[in-house]
């Protein structure tokens, strides 16, 4: 729009500049024609950039700069005196960006039939990996860290067959941001990470669950805090359920137990991401992510479409953006409320969990991961001894399977969380029940035992039916007093 100037004449708006907003990109330079616009000599200290500098005096405002300033508020017409760019948000003050191209419709995902095959003996974490690739995957970034990087190698050496693409990212930060941008333009992505790795990928975990993008995080947990060591801690149920960056974070957690789960899980994951729109975690630990097994393939792959919400690089999608930021408190309580809405419809939709001899359990064990494969030894050998014992083990950690749970720990006489971890999963135990108003102690369930191994030391089967038989021992003798 122009503008009159003092002898009434109409002129065309020139450009103004925040310099602290401007990137140094150059593009405004190349696309002037007059030559008005340069590198400034000067560093902006509030960038450590060289911003650029228009000479109004040979400036014509043909406008060309403002069509080639990526950066909303970089060149501008300029604004009235009261605007503030700290807290004006652009989408409001720009309006809707025009475009001709039509309304993104997207393309169907397609179900394309395997052959079928003998059953193969692979690694966890290759399982996994061959889940993904199953699942459409063809997009993989990625930092090598033990005990996950098999997985890693194994897309390395097949996604170039297939078209694909594996980067190798210089850290766990570019891996997620990278993931950020591939689940943005609407394909399936993945990494493998073992826990220090996870912790440096939360900040892009919370941009991801913000901007409603999908991509699937394996993450092989490792003994801990700090460097700590490669063997199989259970080390970050608290990240994955209860810390997935800031914010109101959550996303989906799979918690297979055996190198077929591992396949199944991560395949399912993919579909979770984009049903849901959102990052979600397959929860290992750095013995199943190790350790070999029989896996079966399905019966078919995944050839994925093209959402209609994909910023995609085509004129179909071209208006379409993702973004967590929201300037404006009421906008971003609103953006918070609509993810509410999601998590409510997951923790509805995504409850799962195996239960094993629990009808009759008078002692209920739960257990997750590598771990549970010991206290499903010890309900067979609990069984023989006569003792009337039960797993429940989460296949969701997040949402926890609180649903399933609630019938069989109101029936037994005392609940032991078996975990390779400090308490990890008996607080996620505990904060469902107690969101459910059930309490231990309180006489609505049995009392609480935990066996916990620390360091990447795994709990064994003789531990747990210790600790089972010296629960009964002290309920029953709890009991015999309270008669007398």
């Amino acid at each position: 729009m122009s503008v009159p100037n003092a002898q009434g004449k109409r002129q065309k708006p020139k450009p103004f500049l925040y310099p602290q907003y401007c990137k140094a990109c150059g593009r405004c330079i190349e696309a002037c024609p007059k030559g008005a616009i340069e590198y400034s000599d000067e560093i902006d200290p509030r960038t450590g950039l060289r911003p650029v500098v228009v000479n109004l005096d040979l400036c014509n405002g043909c406008g060309l700069c403002f069509d080639a300033c990526p950066e909303p508020w970089g060149l501008l017409r300029k604004p009235e005196p009261e605007f503030d760019p700290e807290v004006t948000d652009p989408e409001k003050y720009f309006g809707p960006r025009p475009s001709s191209a039509p309304a993104p419709t997207g393309t169907a995902d397609r179900r394309q039939p395997l052959p079928a095959l003998e059953p193969m003996v692979m690694k966890g974490a290759h399982a996994a990996a061959i889940g993904a690739l199953l699942a459409g995957c063809r997009h993989f970034y990625g930092y090598p860290i033990t005990p996950s990087t098999e997985g890693a190698e194994l897309m390395a050496r097949i996604l170039p067959n297939l078209h694909g693409e594996f980067v190798q990212a210089v850290s766990e930060v570019a891996t997620i941001n990278m993931m950020y941008g591939a689940g943005g333009a609407g394909v399936r992505c993945m990494t493998f990470t073992s826990s220090p790795g996870f912790s440096l990928m939360l900040e892009g975990i919370s941009y991801m669950i913000g901007a409603e993008l999908p991509g699937v995080i394996v993450n092989v947990m490792r003994g801990g805090p700090g460097l700590g060591n490669i063997g199989p801690e259970q080390a970050d149920i608290k990240l994955v359920c209860r810390g997935l960056g800031h914010g109101n974070t959550h996303a989906p957690v799979l918690t297979p137990s055996t190198p077929q789960e591992m396949l199944d899980f991560t395949m399912e994951a993919f579909d979770l991401a984009f049903r849901y729109r959102s990052p979600v975690i397959v929860a290992g630990d750095g013995y199943l992510g190790q350790m070999t097994g029989r896996v079966t393939l399905p019966d078919h792959m995944l050839v994925p479409g093209i959402p209609d919400w994909a910023v995609y690089g085509d004129r179909e999608h071209r208006a379409n953006l993702h973004t967590s930021i929201y300037l404006a408190e009421p906008d971003l309580e609103r953006h918070n409320e609509k993810l509410n809405a999601k998590y409510d419809r997951m923790i509805a939709e995504l409850q799962r969990a195996e239960l094993d001899r629990t009808d009759d359990a008078e002692w209920l064990i739960i257990a997750c991961n590598t771990p549970s494969r010991m206290a499903k030894g010890a309900v067979r050998a609990l069984r023989d001894q006569g003792i009337k014992a039960g797993l429940f083990r989460p296949q969701t950690l997040w949402p926890f399977p609180i649903d399933l749970l609630e019938e069989p720990v109101r029936r037994a006489r005392g609940v032991v969380v078996v975990e390779a971890g400090p308490g990890q999963l008996e607080d996620e135990v505990r904060l469902a029940l107690a969101h459910r108003g059930i309490a231990f102690g309180a006489g609505d369930v049995g009392p609480l035992r935990s066996v916990r191994r620390l360091g990447g030391v795994l709990p064994q089967q003789d531990q747990i039916v210790h600790a089972v038989v010296e629960l009964q021992r002290s309920v029953t003798a709890g009991q015999e007093v309270s008669h007398v």
